[in-house]
């Protein structure tokens, strides 16, 4: 399986988890529950970005 597919599995695990658990997408969001979605995503593009550099 490639990194990138990895990364990607690893993300929509992280989003599913923030939107049981950590309720990210409630009526009831601040912004540290926005900077760490952010911050989340932010991550998964690092990751597809050496992901993709190891390939090449």
């Amino acid at each position: 399986m490639k990194q990138s597919n990895i990364a990607i599995l690893i993300y929509i695990a992280g989003v599913i988890i923030g939107a049981l658990f950590l309720d990210i997408w409630g009526a009831e969001t601040n912004i540290k529950k926005g900077l760490i979605a952010l911050g989340w995503t932010a991550l998964l593009i690092v990751a597809l970005f050496y992901a993709d550099k190891k390939d090449q």
